[in-house]
């Protein structure tokens, strides 16, 4: 066991130790910067016409910021992995951090299409743009007060039961068979996207360019989710931990199926999403207040 171990931790570091998360977060920076000014002189280039490029991520330079949030986000969902291990509760904050940096970044295309010709322009005109940035602002409200509710407790490794060993090893090997599959997911979802813009078909749904990658990933994180529900049935099955982890299960359900819609039942869902997270976190901390004040009074 103590072999296999080792092997584990080997393996996990080589995906995520400090020097990995380093050199991909310097790779990720400047590849965002690389493809930021590639786009934005695509864009120069196609509105003086010495190429021809149609879409809506070519109409404005302001569309260019969209390219490096898209890398930004792809580095967010590697951290996502990194702490699965760590934290099913801090794992899910990383879900909802990545969600609102995807509506705040969709804000920056829809902002490119904002019809600034017309002299008597009005605010109505053009409400639907600005949905983003108002529903973005909420969710960073949110993940604030969520973040706030989670309950970090700083255990020595000597004091961790070998039940708890047990559970974080076999998180880990979630995380080292996630990893793979996330390169892969990124992979393809990219040569997908190109090939579509090379035919000319990235017009054809708005919605996709925004949901590329994650709509499947998060489909996959699902599962990943139960997984890790059924393994803490080893560890603890206490009915605020069933309960907690099953209701972080529904809000990554909500998110998914916020992927389905557009305007604003999406960003109704993905409100709902956070609000269902935060709630079922308070509930289960009061459980926790509730059983350490009785213990408290045993003794």
């Amino acid at each position: 066991m103590l072999l296999k171990n080792y092997y584990m931790d080997k393996l996990f570091n080589l995906f995520f130790g400090d020097r990995s998360r380093f050199l991909i977060e310097k790779y990720i920076i400047n590849i965002s910067i690389i493809s930021f000014l590639l786009h934005l002189i695509l864009i120069i280039i196609s509105k003086y016409q010495f190429i021809s490029l149609e879409g809506e991520l070519f109409n404005n330079p302001l569309a260019a910021i969209y390219t490096p949030f898209s890398f930004i986000l792809v580095y967010e969902v590697y951290l996502l992995i990194f702490y699965l291990p760590q934290s099913f509760t801090y794992c899910l904050s990383k879900q909802f951090e990545i969600i609102t940096l995807i509506v705040f970044r969709r804000f920056f295309k829809d902002i490119s299409n904002l019809d600034l010709s017309i002299g008597n322009i009005t605010i109505f005109e053009n409400i639907d743009i600005f949905y983003d940035l108002i529903a973005s602002l909420i969710l960073f409200l949110l993940v604030f007060y969520f973040k706030k509710n989670v309950k970090r407790k700083n255990v020595k490794d000597e004091n961790i039961s070998s039940d708890l060993k047990t559970f974080i090893y076999r998180k880990k090997a979630l995380s080292i068979v996630l990893f793979p599959i996330f390169i892969y997911m990124a992979l393809t979802s990219f040569a997908y996207w190109s090939n579509d813009f090379i035919s000319n078909n990235y017009m054809t749904s708005s919605s996709n360019i925004n949901h590329i990658f994650f709509e499947d990933f998060f489909t996959f994180l699902i599962f990943i989710d139960v997984i890790i529900l059924l393994l803490s049935f080893y560890f603890k099955n206490n009915f605020h931990k069933i309960i907690r982890n099953s209701g972080f299960i529904v809000s990554t359900i909500i998110i998914r199926i916020s992927f389905a819609l557009t305007g604003i039942m999406n960003l109704a869902l993905l409100v709902t999403s956070l609000l269902i997270g935060i709630i079922v976190l308070k509930i289960h901390n009061m459980f926790v207040n509730e059983n350490i004040s009785i213990d408290r009074q045993k003794t």
